[in-house]
């Protein structure tokens, strides 16, 4: 049960820190290209490496701690974190065509996954 706490807590700080983000980025170098989220994924990228440098290196005996910052903050603030976390994993274990399936069919599947969305919602409202 604990654990589920540590994800909500985590979760709705890393989301208010999107929040946060997304205005603040916006308001310093504008809209037109989505400098916001680009600015999201790599800063909670590279939070994510320290975390997980850190917790293999340190450890966290019951989990909590992990659970609070990589699934609740950074899940809240990106989940491009875990994605990239993911990909890394993969690669260090050699597993590189897995990798490459993993990153390209990330990217491919959830574009079009987010157009055929549209198009449903689109076609359900018109």
């Amino acid at each position: 049960m604990m654990g589920y706490l540590a994800v909500f807590v985590g979760a709705g700080l890393g989301g208010s820190m999107r929040h946060f983000m997304n205005i603040w980025v916006a308001h310093l170098l504008g809209t037109h290209f989505p400098y916001h989220t680009f600015v999201i994924n790599i800063v909670g990228s590279l939070v994510m490496g320290l975390a997980a440098g850190w917790f293999a290196e340190r450890g966290d005996p019951e989990g909590h701690m992990r659970l609070f910052v990589a699934t609740g903050i950074l899940g809240g603030f990106t989940t491009f974190s875990a994605y990239s976390l993911d990909a890394v994993l993969l690669w260090e274990r050699h597993e590189h065509v897995l990798a490459a399936l993993y990153v390209g069919g990330s990217v491919a599947l959830a574009i079009a996954g987010l157009v055929l969305g549209l198009w449903i919602m689109r076609m359900a409202l018109a």
